[in-house]
C-alpha cells in the first residue's frame, strides 16, 4: 500500500506503511510515482528482497 497525501505547501508525499522509512516527495502525481517506485526498489534491496512490480489497479480519492 502507498498512502499519498498533499501538504499545506501543494507538494504530494508518498510514503509506504509496511517499509520503515520508505517515503518521497514530489512537485506532481507524475513526478511522484517514479520516485516511490525507486523508493520502494531500494528500501527493498536494504532489506534483501527483490522487487516485482503487480499491473496498476486504480486510484482512490
Amino acid at each position: 500500500t502507498i498512502l499519498i497525501e498533499k501538504d499545506e505547501d501543494g507538494i504530494f508525499v508518498a510514503s509506504v506503511p509496511a517499509l520503515k522509512g520508505c517515503h518521497t516527495q514530489a512537485n506532481s502525481i507524475e513526478e511522484l510515482l517514479p520516485r516511490i517506485k525507486e523508493a520502494i526498489e531500494l528500501c527493498l534491496e536494504d532489506e534483501g528482497e527483490e522487487f516485482t512490480q503487480n499491473q496498476f489497479v486504480g486510484e482512490g480519492r
